[in-house]
């Protein structure tokens, strides 16, 4: 199966260069779901671009008749970001010039629906679908007024007209993945939504972390929170309703690597993920036995992080993917001084037991610097 591949115009620079996208479409014999997939979106993390890669050379040897639906592909989806360098270091996790978090930039519907609860009485005796595709039309309505400030003459700063160009490749998709790593150095995890839970064990990793609290206006956030609140609406009036929309973060090892290790878990639970929805129909496709997947899920809210409690240098420091006990030694800081005294070295205990899920990749702190994060 071929792909229709689109370039997608994003910015002009002052040099004349133009930053553009390029879109893998994946159309299937059959109508179906839509899936939309991207990598990439913070700089240094680039081990999704790697995944989307395998997926295209998968998606290539099928035929039509084997997707139900359709799959758009989106590597490299922030070039800003990717080629933002600092000597070696490759950040490009802030849009520099306006001092923002490239996931934190998200248009959110849920945050202008202020007529929800008359949208929902209005829906109540309605079939699941249709409601669907109503509510989909009320917010299409509202995103629509963001083009329009875009073409007017005062225009919009760039991470809003960069936010509009990847959310209207995914604003009618039934499912989404965001594919990041850590900044950091960390394990394979997945973040997921509430109520989504058994599709969480559809993509094969061991850990899965619930948002049940959000840093605001992320990709999938931006996504689901819609479709979150409208179900939390109908259940205050006496209607239990489940979307088929799911949104999805896999977080794919470290920063500024492609591990091969992580790379082939993203390639693996992605299609699985895909054949258990039934996009993928392929009799002879190696279904894992997703039943009896083990998943250690937590939520967002249990993560506790430490952060370093002076200066200096860490060292003795666990590894990543250890479990930890409370009153474990998590690491040492060397700790240097101008107070003509000599060089101290301070240990950090657990708090409470967990896993280490992330930890620092410099391990020169300055005193209020994130060194771990523990999943309790």
């Amino acid at each position: 199966m071929q792909p229709i591949i689109e370039t997608v115009f994003l910015r002009q620079m002052a040099s004349g260069d133009r930053l553009s996208l390029q879109v893998y479409k994946f159309i299937g014999a059959k109508p179906g779901k839509k899936v939309y997939i991207q990598s990439n979106l913070h700089g240094a993390e680039i081990a999704g671009n790697a995944v989307i890669q395998q997926l295209i050379d998968f998606l290539l040897t099928i035929n039509d008749t084997n997707l139900c639906g359709e799959i758009w592909l989106v590597p490299v989806c922030n070039p800003m970001g990717v080629n933002e360098r600092s000597h070696h270091f490759s950040p490009g996790r802030y849009c520099v010039y306006e001092a923002k978090d490239w996931n934190r930039i998200f248009w959110d519907y849920e945050k202008e629906a202020d007529d929800l609860v008359a949208f929902t009485k209005s829906q109540l005796q309605l079939d699941r679908e249709v409601v669907r595709l109503n509510y989909l039309t009320t917010i299409r309505e509202k995103f629509a007024k963001i083009l329009e400030k875009i073409n007017s003459p005062s225009g919009l700063p760039y991470t809003e007209q960069f936010a509009y160009k990847l959310q209207s490749m995914c604003i009618d998709a039934d499912y989404l993945i965001d594919l990041h790593s850590s900044t950091n150095q960390a394990i394979d995890y997945l973040y997921y939504f509430r109520n989504r839970q058994e599709s969480a064990k559809y993509f094969l990793l061991d850990y899965g972390i619930l948002l049940d609290t959000y840093d605001g206006d992320a990709f999938d956030e931006a996504f689901i929170k819609p479709w979150l609140a409208l179900e939390a609406c109908f259940q205050k009036l006496g209607r239990n309703i489940q979307f088929d929309i799911e949104a999805w973060t896999m977080e794919l090892g470290s920063g500024m690597q492609m591990h091969p290790d992580s790379v082939a878990k993203g390639i693996l639970g992605i299609k699985n993920y895909l054949f258990q929805k039934g996009v993928l129909q392929i009799p002879e496709f190696p279904q894992a036995n997703t039943s009896n997947q083990q998943m250690t899920f937590s939520a967002s809210s249990k993560i506790m992080k430490y952060y370093a409690i002076a200066g200096g240098m860490i060292q003795s420091r666990v590894k990543v993917g250890s479990k930890v006990n409370a009153n474990d030694r998590l690491y040492q800081i060397l700790s240097f001084n101008k107070e003509s005294q000599l060089p101290q070295t301070i240990d950090i205990f657990a708090e409470n037991d967990g896993l280490v899920y992330e930890i620092s990749t410099n391990q020169a702190v300055n005193q209020g610097e994130l060194v771990l994060r523990i999943i309790q």
